[in-house]
């Protein structure tokens, strides 16, 4: 019985961050957490390496080339 319990939590580990929240759209705003889908160069993480599913990856790459042309994130980190 408390076995369960205590592994209900990764119920929705194999699901996209966003799909998880329910958000429809990627906020370029959102710099914190589009840095975290960013390696220390620069670089956008693959969909295997982050989690996120298809339509979330293409908005994530949008959102975060708007935030590189709004200079809230570096083209380069270096």
């Amino acid at each position: 019985m408390n076995g369960n319990k205590r592994y209900s939590s990764f119920g929705d580990r194999g699901r996209c961050r966003f799909c998880r929240t329910k958000t429809t759209r990627v906020n370029f705003k959102d710099f914190p957490q589009l840095m975290k889908l960013c390696t220390t160069q620069g670089k956008l993480f693959s969909r295997k390496r982050s989690g996120n599913c298809a339509r979330h990856q293409r908005q994530v790459k949008l959102a975060v080339k708007v935030a590189r042309r709004m200079a809230l994130m570096p083209y380069m980190a270096g």
